[in-house]
């Protein structure tokens, strides 16, 4: 399909990201728009646009309030939104705010190929009209969902994502909190305050529990002497874990199991008292029939 436009769409695009990579998405339409990036997110728009191309990589509520005003004050050119984070909430928000393109980052070839054909039919339809067609301005304002309202605080805990599997894998072992901070690229400070923040427990007393739950386990379904229990979670020092293990179950190892021991063969005789009644009651059924 062949387009006869006198010259290329122009697209006027808001750098709305956080780290400001707008210009290197600008860079794969250049070849085929005229592209122009507006300047500190000014309104109202003075230029004029065949499409505003709004750019985020993680949505946030200032950014979303944005693109309302820019669709409600400037309702002839339409919006299109370039969003690295994505949930069907999202999009669905995106449609009922009449943004006429949705688009996840980053984009397929077919995917950007499919836009720009659509993106010039666009323009020729308009063209062609000479600005007799006139777009609905009613602004339906639909209110910004949870998950956005949601995203700062969201995106702090992310950041301790990529650490979470570490710690499960290796709390048996000497973890310096310092080392997980730098890899998360925050201070120490900063990393212990959104760890709790994050977990509900400091970062020693979530590696300690960790090691209380799995010494618990070992005690229940091992018969792994208490002091090597003690080397297996992490604790080099048998008197240490001891104390330690106390003040988590208000007993010590040999107390827990003990009373695990108990427990268990009390909850077996129940059961060989149930199949003696329940033996003696068939004979006694029997005698009499």
């Amino acid at each position: 399909m062949t387009f006869n436009l006198t010259k290329r769409p122009s697209l006027l695009w808001f750098d709305l990201t956080h780290d400001r990579s707008t210009k290197e998405l600008i860079a794969q339409f250049d070849d085929a728009c005229d592209c122009s990036l507006a300047k500190n997110s000014v309104l109202p728009i003075r230029e004029h646009a065949d499409m505003i191309c709004i750019h985020f990589d993680r949505p946030d509520t200032q950014g979303l309030r944005l693109l309302l005003e820019i669709k409600r004050t400037t309702p002839a050119i339409p919006i299109t939104m370039f969003t690295v984070q994505h949930s069907e909430e999202l999009a669905v928000w995106a449609m009922r705010s009449s943004v006429w393109e949705y688009m996840v980052l980053p984009l397929s070839p077919a995917e950007k190929k499919r836009y720009l054909g659509v993106v010039v039919q666009l323009c020729e339809v308009r063209r062609n009209a000479n600005g007799q067609g006139k777009s609905s301005q009613i602004d339906h304002s639909p209110s910004l969902p949870d998950s956005i309202r949601l995203t700062s605080g969201h995106q702090k805990h992310q950041a301790l994502n990529s650490i979470m599997l570490y710690i499960e894998q290796n709390f048996r072992y000497s973890i310096d909190q310092s080392d997980l901070a730098k890899r998360c690229g925050m201070t120490t400070f900063r990393f212990s305050r959104l760890f709790k923040e994050a977990n509900g427990l400091g970062f020693t007393d979530y590696i300690l529990n960790k090691r209380m739950n799995y010494a618990k386990d070992l005690l229940d379904n091992s018969q792994m002497p208490i002091t090597s229990i003690g080397y297996e979670v992490g604790f080099k020092d048998p008197s240490y874990f001891a104390r330690a293990f106390r003040q988590f179950a208000n007993c010590t190892p040999s107390e827990y199991r003990l009373a695990r021991q108990l427990r268990a063969a009390a909850a077996m005789q129940f059961e060989q008292d149930e199949e003696t009644s329940e033996a003696l009651e068939s004979l006694v059924q029997s005698l009499s029939g």
